[in-house]
């Protein structure tokens, strides 16, 4: 039984009760050319609310989708009709891609009960299962937060646990821009990868079908990429979305002392003073 990984067969079942939210948090990379709020509208699961980590992010930074205060996650939350004790669903249009953000963004403000829809839109679509479309009309709610601010960390931090060798840094990224092969998609950003970083490209944790591989393939992923799993470990990727899949793929091992970068190499390779290295780990 996964810890928070559910079918569209378990989704459906619940649907109906009223302490099930579902919430739609596709979010895609401007090469991918989909916009997600038009496909939200266009068709989403009965009764999803669509969360915007572009909006409901810290607006006084120029890094993509950090994270916002406390106090503006909750009148974010609350607006969209999600409480903290509900059974809050979520899925993306990718499989598992920026779902993971959301529910990761949910759990550290303090939603109790939040899970990730396996194989996301596409799943409950291939399984025969109805679509409505239109804009979400929630009847607000109250979400109360309870902010875990060790989940996250900044550059000094992670700066620190790489010359300390006390965490893992683990980078979602793709092989070819981890290796500072291929160039960043964001202006002023530098290739390559922090010193000591392993990759583990968020997409092979995935099956074809966009839904999370077994636990011991996990694990097996992980290993091969030099991952020592006894000790604590960051995730990062582009801009902080990934890393969360990573997070979550290590929460299915049992795994809870992870932590995510949220600035992620949207950060770091755009700080002058931040050591880079290309080449493999």
């Amino acid at each position: 039984m996964s810890r928070f990984l559910v079918t569209p067969d378990w989704l459906k079942e619940r649907l109906d009760e009223p302490n099930t939210k579902v919430v739609d948090g596709s979010w895609y990379l401007p090469d991918q050319n989909r916009d997600a709020k038009a496909e939200f509208l266009a068709g989403h699961i009965p009764g999803a609310v669509y969360f915007d980590i572009d909006v409901i992010a810290d607006r006084s930074t120029d890094l993509p989708h950090m994270l916002p205060d406390a106090a503006s996650f909750s009148a974010a939350a609350s607006a969209l009709g999600l409480s903290e004790s509900d059974t809050i669903v979520v899925y993306d249009g990718m499989g598992i891609f920026s779902a993971a953000r959301v529910w990761w963004m949910l759990k550290i403000f303090g939603a109790s009960d939040v899970h990730v829809l396996d194989g996301g839109l596409e799943a409950w679509k291939a399984a025969g299962f109805p679509l409505e479309s239109g804009a979400a009309a929630p009847q607000p709610a109250r979400f109360s937060t309870t902010f875990d601010a060790a989940a996250a960390v900044d550059f000094e931090t992670v700066g620190a646990a790489l010359r300390a060798g006390s965490d893992v840094v683990v980078d979602a990224r793709s092989a070819p821009r981890f290796r500072g092969e291929a160039p960043e998609p964001r202006p002023g950003v530098r290739a390559g990868h922090m010193p000591g970083a392993r990759n583990v490209h968020y997409g092979s944790l995935l099956d074809d079908a966009g839904r999370m591989r077994a636990p011991d393939e996990i694990r097996a992923l992980f290993q091969d990429a030099g991952v020592d799993l006894t000790r604590p470990v960051i995730t990062t990727c582009g801009s902080g979305v990934t890393a969360a899949t990573l997070l979550l793929a290590l929460a299915e091992l049992g795994k809870d002392d992870v932590r995510i970068y949220d600035g992620s190499w949207s950060d770091w390779g755009s700080r002058p003073d931040a050591p880079i290295v290309t080449g493999e780990a």
